[in-house]
């Protein structure tokens, strides 16, 4: 009874639009009151939840994305982008998803690629002609393989939870990541057989090596972090601040774009981001407590196990429901408190845990792009001057290739094992 006070309080402040962190920690408070537990447990499974060294590559992630954006890398990774996949028919469509893989494997967040790449697409394709319904689907879109292709802080968050390798579960995206890309690309290519749309530009080697001149040091940047996680010449906590280095060198040694107002202000944005996404992880790990502490895992797996002991049953079911989780919660809440209930199931029926969290992350992404929550539709909205409602229809139809991606995943778990198993098993 006094656990399912916690889920109707929860819901309520949810409903009455209070802030993740606060619904979670208001509604284990209460909790712990009803049920005579000591108050000051909850600051100190807050204080547990958060300590933990892995959790430090999150604020080197998040200032190196930001650092990216100030410091004028995306305009480069962007024109990049154009010369290479910019000859295609919808060229700007495909140059969309293009950036969005580069700038992927540097900011590993779906909302510093829509805040930072967004602008620079969305003003791209609409000064080209494009729609401007077209131009944001395909960036709200495009932004979610952020997460998925390394670095990735979600899967940082996951693999700490979960007690699994970042490094595998980094490994683990590279292929999923691209496969997202290639499928947009296919409905980018769909659509403009259907609309005529343009060329962006013809293909000139010239132009290419122009581009990539220009935008080489930038994209070594994925390159270090993934060589030297892979090689084992630094763990992912330490890729995050050589990320961080090499971004403040791009920044401030060779492109010289990056002042001390500028510093500042990544500092602050980095700051607040930060406190935010611990804040939420702290208040979490009180919330998962208690339902470890209940059983709550267990109960749910014997539950599921009673109704099917089939594995594809159980990965389907397991997916509808952070499906609707992560509709109505933020991903870092959703994740800390799904991955102790789902991992029990998982590991019952032999679901790898490093193929769970692929799977998981690219669910949640769906989240993003369906209200209520939808944080990058927000983004999106507050960035193209587009009314949120018009975000939601424009990028409805570009959930369905993300879908199937997520369903191949799911059932062929090679697709995302096959790396982590050829370098770390």
């Amino acid at each position: 009874m006094t656990l399912a006070i916690m889920f109707i309080l929860l819901a309520v402040l949810l409903v009455c639009g209070a802030p993740v962190a606060v619904a979670l920690a208001g509604s284990s408070l209460v909790y712990l009151i009803i049920a005579g537990m000591p108050p000051i447990s909850m600051l100190h499974n807050m204080i547990n939840g958060v300590n933990s060294f892995p959790l430090l590559a999150v604020p080197f992630f998040i200032m190196a994305g930001h650092l990216m954006n100030t410091g004028g890398i995306t305009v480069r990774i962007f024109n990049f982008a154009r010369a290479l996949v910019g000859w295609l028919p919808g060229g700007l469509g495909h140059v969309n998803v293009g950036a969005s893989v580069i700038f992927a494997g540097m900011s590993g967040a779906a909302v510093a690629d829509a805040g930072g790449l967004g602008n620079v697409e969305i003003k791209a394709m609409r000064d080209a002609g494009y729609e401007t319904g077209f131009a944001v689907g395909i960036t709200a879109a495009s932004s979610t393989i952020g997460p998925i292709i390394p670095p990735s802080l979600p899967l940082v968050l996951y693999g700490v939870i979960a007690q699994v390798s970042i490094g595998q579960l980094f490994l683990a995206g590279v292929v999923p990541g691209l496969l997202m890309a290639v499928a947009l690309m296919a409905m980018v290519a769909w659509y403009s057989h259907r609309r005529n749309y343009p060329r962006d530009r013809a293909f000139s080697l010239s132009g290419l090596g122009t581009a990539s001149k220009a935008a080489f040091l930038p994209l070594m940047t994925p390159v270090i972090i993934i060589g030297g996680i892979s090689t084992g010449l630094f763990t992912p906590t330490e890729a995050a601040v050589a990320a961080v280095a090499y971004s403040l060198v791009l920044g401030l040694a060779v492109y010289r774009t990056l002042t001390m107002r500028h510093l500042l202000r990544v500092t602050m944005d980095t700051v607040e981001t930060t406190a935010a996404i611990m804040l939420i992880v702290g208040a979490a790990a009180v919330f998962a407590w208690i339902l470890t502490a209940n059983q709550s895992a267990q109960h749910l797996a014997n539950f599921v196990l009673g109704f099917t002991d089939n594995k594809y049953m159980i990965i389907f079911l397991m997916m509808v429901l952070v499906l609707v989780v992560g509709c109505f919660m933020e991903t870092i809440a959703a994740i800390t408190i799904l991955v102790p209930v789902l991992l029990p199931i998982a590991h019952t029926v032999g679901i790898d845990p490093v193929h769970l969290g692929v799977i998981v992350i690219l669910n949640l992404m769906l989240g993003l792009l369906t209200p209520p929550v939808g944080m990058v539709l927000y983004v999106l909205s507050r960035v193209s001057g587009v009314r949120f409602e018009e975000c939601v229809r424009a990028t409805a139809p570009f959930l369905v290739p993300l879908v199937v991606v997520l369903m191949l995943l799911a059932f062929i778990p090679q697709l995302s094992l096959g790396l982590p198993s050829l370098l770390y098993r």
